[in-house]
């Protein structure tokens, strides 16, 4: 399917996560004419404009109105007055892709009166590289052609995998705020190198192309990473020396309770915007 094919996509919101959706679009060949946006920040607002090429609408009702598919990247604590502010324009030939963390599709139909053809996705930054992970769930009223389309959209920035709507808070623990996670680890292995005597350029750049080279060795091998773990862990050497501490000071319980924290977090979330319609 030619990414030109899809029509004009407007995004309600201009910060990070429309950020990466856009450049991802236009790093795939869709073309800047055909993006449109709206941010209510004036400085946040120029600064894509200039970066991009891209329109800034009016408003969000104005941006609306020019879109095929319209893209929900705001903050969910203002979801109630956007779709007030959208709901006169929005009719049923428009597709709305919602990435808001926690807000479910059920929500998003009601407060455009029912009828309105709704895809929640949960994406990830390093969409801005073309390397991000997106879940998508259907809405009640989509057809096939919609999925096609947001699948589509979202594997010009990386890969799209469709779920169960009762499992996006659980996409959104893991890789929605994932990264966050790793940046976090690549901190901390890179001030481990610091601590032991390497510089700090030296030991940020071995820390990342080690984070780097590992996910893609999973990746590329199709092994699980215990297996590829014990190919390091050489009898009485230095890494299993360190998986120990590691165990002993519970990074894997840790983490997942970090996602586990997370999931929570997006539940309530939704359960804060559920009836405000």
């Amino acid at each position: 399917m030619p990414l030109s094919t899809v029509g004009k996509i407007g995004f309600i919101g201009g910060g990070n996560m429309a950020e990466a959706f856009i450049k991802g679009l236009l790093n795939g060949g869709f073309p800047a004419e055909d993006i449109h946006f709206f941010e209510p920040n004036e400085q946040r607002r120029q600064l894509m404009v200039d970066r991009y090429g891209i329109s800034c609408a009016e408003n969000n009702a104005a941006l609306v109105e020019i879109s095929n598919i319209v893209v929900l990247a705001t903050k969910p604590q203002i979801l109630d007055k956007v779709l007030k502010e959208v709901n006169g324009a929005f009719d049923d030939n428009k597709l709305l892709v919602s990435i808001l963390a926690g807000i479910t599709t059920t929500t998003l139909e009601a407060g455009l009166g029912g009828q309105a053809r709704v895809v929640r996705a949960m994406p990830n930054t390093p969409a801005l590289a073309g390397r991000g992970a997106a879940a998508l769930c259907p809405g009640m009223n989509i057809n096939q052609e919609d999925r096609r389309v947001a699948q589509h959209l979202f594997e010009t920035v990386g890969i799209a995998l469709w779920v169960e709507e009762g499992q996006m808070d659980a996409v959104t623990g893991l890789s929605g705020s994932g990264p966050a996670f790793v940046y976090t680890f690549i901190e901390a292995l890179t001030a481990g190198g610091v601590q032991e005597g390497l510089r700090l350029d030296i030991a940020h750049a071995l820390a990342v192309q080690t984070v780097v080279g590992a996910a893609h060795l999973v990746q590329a091998t199709g092994e699980h990473p215990a297996l590829l773990r014990e190919k390091v862990c050489s009898p009485a050497g230095t890494t299993i020396s360190a998986i120990r501490v590691l165990e002993e000071r519970g990074l894997r319980a840790t983490m997942m309770e970090a996602v586990g924290a997370a999931t929570k977090r997006s539940r309530q979330l939704g359960e804060e915007n559920k009836y405000s319609f």
